[in-house]
């Protein structure tokens, strides 16, 4: 989830004129990213040695 405070900083970084899927996607993006940031503060990862035994068995 994102911070209101956050998304009037995104907002005031873009254009007077946008697109309202354009806000949407930046958000989007910001909330994803943000929550991967959560996940690795948290130890919820996986090395690329075992995602790569996973992946192949």
């Amino acid at each position: 989830m994102i911070a209101k405070k956050r998304i009037e900083e995104v907002i005031h970084t873009m254009p007077d004129q946008i697109d309202i899927e354009d806000l949407m996607y930046k958000l989007y993006v910001i909330d994803k990213v943000e929550a991967g940031r959560t996940d690795v503060r948290d130890g919820k990862v996986v090395s690329h040695e075992d995602a790569k035994k996973r992946l192949l068995g």
